[in-house]
């Protein structure tokens, strides 16, 4: 299944973690499916669907390149799209016949979850994109 997640790009994962666990919990009832401290990298969805994600700026960093820029640089993402696709090469292709530039080819990610194939590009206005698909 096609599908689009949100996700936030953190300076603090632990803050965060804490803080999203405490507020959707509060508000929404969700608890997190999935929290890997390791990685900076957690989850919460309802009813099978993302709510949200959050992901270390840090580790996003190191993926798309730009860890040589101060954390607070413009070049730094602080939030970014997720597209579930069923085939990475092609919807790169795609985007990129559409005015996406590729960042980071695909690749799969065994570290951030069994058969997991992502690949990121900047839209027109420099926003961040992830293609992912298991």
């Amino acid at each position: 299944m096609d599908a689009l997640y949100p996700r936030l790009l953190v300076r603090d994962f632990d803050s965060a973690a804490r803080f999203w666990s405490a507020a959707l919990r509060d508000l929404l009832g969700v608890e997190p499916v999935k929290v890997l401290h390791e990685h900076g990298y957690a989850n919460w969805d309802l009813d099978g669907q993302a709510v949200l994600v959050i992901f270390s700026r840090d580790a996003m960093a190191r993926t798309v390149g730009t860890e040589a820029l101060p954390p607070c640089a413009p070049g730094q993402d602080a939030a970014m799209l997720v597209l579930r696709v069923s085939d990475v090469e092609d919807a790169v292709r795609r985007l990129a016949g559409h005015g996406a530039t590729v960042v980071a080819e695909p690749r799969d990610r065994p570290e951030w979850g069994p058969d997991l194939r992502t690949a990121h590009l900047r839209d027109p206005e420099g926003n961040l994109i992830e293609l992912q698909s298991y």
